[in-house]
């Protein structure tokens, strides 16, 4: 393992104040909530995604109390096309604790809050050294990759051991003064996503490349090293896109876990013949086959098939749900595929 390069955190520091990104709409805050509520929309989430929800989640939340006090259907709705619906059940059910269990304020440290729904260990340091300049060390998909290859970290990130070596080298590079905190956290986010990519990472404009081992060995993209992937699988589903005569949708709440879970969805079958058969007889002769496609999740590829039906309000009496008008939908969260073929009509 490589020694400890020089003024690691200075160089950060001072790359980040000057060249690393200033005007995001949740910078410039010490506001926990604001911080908190950023953190969580982009984990694996594009900034450029996260600036389109930021602001209408706040103009309807903009506080803790706020959020606690929503139904959940609504955050959902609000939450619906960023992905990883997990994120938006867990926000809710954190922010119901921190008013619930703290008063409405969030607990001011990194192990404190690391005990609250759905805060990981480095979202807890992002929100520590933001708000309250505590020496914290983050340690997310971006941060690895930048300190593997400037340690030439060549253990197995697959493995817990390799990631808890990572994360005590990680508390090592920390600038002495809690001060540099806020830069130093910000300008390991930055470099990870703008400098040092996982693919042709542009090492001659980065502020730690006379110190990077594996720019030394003329290789950074050996690291990090990852001997286990998570395998892609594939799965089919039928979608039921039932149409009332004034214009409603039928929709069902998606069971918990599962994909989409907890969100409104169209009625999701494993196969042509179980869609027609839930469907009266005189139904599955009217059926409309609409064009598959293609949706790609983290680790599953969904081959999705639209089937459109027009029916009675009363056919699909006995299932779990309901019609929905067209003013009634859009708010609900619904999957982006629903979502869009509910929008073509």
């Amino acid at each position: 393992m490589t020694a400890q390069p020089r003024d690691f955190a200075g160089r950060v520091v001072r790359w980040q104040r000057q060249h690393g990104r200033q005007a995001l709409p949740w910078q410039g805050t010490q506001d926990p909530y604001r911080v908190w509520l950023s953190e969580v929309m982009l984990q694996q989430t594009q900034v450029a995604t996260v600036l389109a929800y930021y602001p209408r989640f706040l103009q309807r939340f903009p506080d803790v109390a706020a959020l606690a006090a929503a139904d959940l259907d609504e955050v959902l709705g609000l939450w619906s096309g960023l992905g990883y619906y997990s994120r938006a059940r867990n926000l809710h059910r954190c922010a119901q604790v921190v008013v619930g269990e703290h008063g409405g304020r969030f607990p001011a440290s990194a192990a404190s809050l690391e005990q609250l729904p759905g805060i990981g260990r480095s979202t807890a340091a992002a929100i520590a050294a933001f708000c309250w300049n505590e020496r914290a060390a983050i340690l997310d998909g971006n941060v690895k990759r930048v300190l593997a290859r400037v340690l030439a970290f060549g253990e197995d990130l697959s493995q817990a051991a390799a990631v808890n070596a990572l994360w005590a080298r990680a508390g090592e590079l920390l600038p002495a003064s809690g001060g540099d905190m806020p830069a130093y956290t910000q300008g390991l986010m930055d470099l990870g996503a703008t400098v040092c990519l996982a693919r042709k990472p542009s090492c001659l404009i980065c502020p730690l490349e006379a110190m990077c081992a594996a720019r030394r060995e003329q290789a950074p993209e050996r690291y990090p090293v990852r001997s286990r992937r998570t395998r892609r699988s594939s799965q089919a589903l039928w979608l039921l896109q039932a149409r009332a005569r004034d214009g409603s949708v039928w929709l069902e709440k998606r069971p918990v876990p599962g994909v989409w879970a907890g969100l409104y969805c169209l009625p999701v079958f494993d196969s042509r013949e179980a869609l027609a058969e839930a469907l009266p007889a005189t139904a599955r002769r009217r059926l409309d086959d609409r064009p598959a496609f293609l949706h790609v999740l983290t680790h599953r590829d969904l081959h999705l098939h639209p089937v459109v039906v027009d029916l009675p309000s009363a056919a699909l009496r006995g299932r779990e749900g309901a019609w929905f008008a067209g003013e009634e939908w859009p708010s609900l969260g619904l999957p982006a595929p629903v979502r869009s073929l509910l929008s073509q009509g």
